[in-house]
């Protein structure tokens, strides 16, 4: 909306109107009204949830402190939301593919989560909405993000090139960011020297360029199909104690912000020898409107929380995670810079098969956690004698000493995560 308006005013040279032009300006002031909305909005959101009776279902798992929590509102998320799609769409380009894409990806997981909330809530109980109609859900973008990526003219991207160049001195390698727009399923990888695969590697054995190029892209599209699911199940395991998922969420979304900053920069992306991916300028916008509304969220989120954020929030957090770094072609490092998200699903993974397993092999079955996901495992106090694999630590840790040290490791993460793109 604004952006159109100040984009008309520019044309008469008004100093304000010019630097709408420029992303830096554009995602400050994003960053800025989406903490704004989601501190004061969120205060009014919150009553409204106390009046509604919309209050958090506790379920009595021997945690010390859970009882307190029932009763506190759920269904957060929707400040989330809100403080993410306000900004955006006042400061946000919405003729770009990319922008859209990330608005449609909100609205969608979003109206998933909200009606996974309102059935727990009308049913009195923790079962919402059956699993598979969630699976189903996050398919759904999966594919409408995947396909798009692969048919819209509009997704490209531009690769590096080296060439020597001579001076007086020495000869010297020069990364040179060529000029024409490809249209090629290109991610990122690590450890690797120009940093780039194309999943019609895995297809050339066809034979046929054109079919194998076209396999590529199918398995793309399923790829983005497992990353949306992987990682919007795992936001939303993690959303188990206060601020924890709100944290992670805003140190992830630094990082993506970072990356996807250097990728739409022609200039950035040359010197650092990294994939460009033009029009992609616009998804820094998003993510500083993502970021600030995760800022102003914590404020009421953060122990002891005032309001949680339900599935209305986690899963929509995990899925723009998610769908904003397949956009920026970074989602096969999602696995290393969301490690807490993936570390959560893998516990309920395993926790669930070695129970089923020596259950049926031993007649009893044996947990391998105190609990999972697994900072509860840290939570809780180890009972003497539980058939339980790992009971340690004895004494359950405060549920704000173990929020902090997951922060700590989703710092370490993400500042790895860089790392990893320069060792080569």
């Amino acid at each position: 909306m604004l952006y159109y308006l100040f984009s008309e005013l520019g044309l008469a040279g008004e100093t304000f109107a010019r630097l709408s032009d420029y992303v830096t300006v554009r995602s400050a002031v994003s960053f800025i009204v989406a903490l704004l909305c989601a501190t004061i909005i969120g205060r009014h959101i919150i009553n409204r949830l106390q009046l509604a009776q919309m209050g958090e279902i506790v379920r009595n798992l021997g945690l010390d402190g859970q009882t307190k929590k029932q009763g506190t509102p759920t269904m957060g998320g929707i400040i989330i939301i809100f403080s993410i799609l306000i900004p955006t769409l006042l400061f946000g380009n919405l003729t770009n593919v990319y922008m859209l894409l990330m608005v449609i990806a909100t609205i969608w997981l979003g109206a998933l989560g909200f009606a996974d909330d309102y059935l727990k809530i009308k049913r009195h109980n923790k079962d919402g909405m059956a699993g598979r109609y969630k699976i189903v859900g996050q398919i759904g973008i999966g594919l409408i993000v995947g396909l798009t990526m692969m048919l819209s003219p509009s997704v490209t991207i531009r690769d590096n090139t080296a060439a020597l160049v001579a001076t007086e001195q020495n000869i010297y390698v020069e990364n040179i960011t060529e000029g024409r727009d490809m249209k090629v399923s290109q991610t990122t990888i690590p450890f690797v020297k120009n940093n780039n695969l194309d999943y019609s590697w895995f297809t050339s054995w066809i034979g046929n360029a054109d079919v194998a190029q076209t396999a590529g892209w199918i398995l793309f599209v399923v790829v983005v199909i497992c990353v949306v699911t992987a990682t919007s199940n795992g936001a939303n395991l993690t959303d188990g104690i206060d601020g924890l998922a709100t944290g992670v969420s805003a140190i992830i979304g630094v990082a993506l912000l970072i990356m996807a900053y250097l990728g739409s920069n022609i200039i950035y992306s040359t010197y650092l020898n990294i994939m460009y991916i033009p029009g992609s300028e616009e998804l820094v916008v998003y993510m500083a409107a993502f970021i600030g509304a995760l800022i102003g969220f914590l404020w009421y989120n953060a122990f002891p929380a005032q309001v949680f954020m339900g599935d209305t929030g986690s899963l929509t957090l995990g899925g723009i995670i998610a769908v904003f770094a397949i956009l920026i072609r970074k989602e096969l490092l999602l696995p290393l810079l969301c490690g807490v998200f993936f570390i959560e699903d893998l516990s309920v993974i395993i926790q669930t098969a070695w129970f089923k397993r020596t259950k049926k092999t031993r007649g009893e079955g044996q947990r391998v956690f105190k609990m999972a996901p697994i900072h509860h495992h840290f939570q809780k106090t180890a009972v003497p004698g539980a058939n339980v694999l790992w009971n340690r630590p004895a004494n359950g840790m405060h549920e704000a000493k173990i929020t902090i040290r997951f922060w700590i490791i989703s710092i370490l993460l993400a500042s790895l995560t860089f790392i990893t793109l320069k060792i080569r």
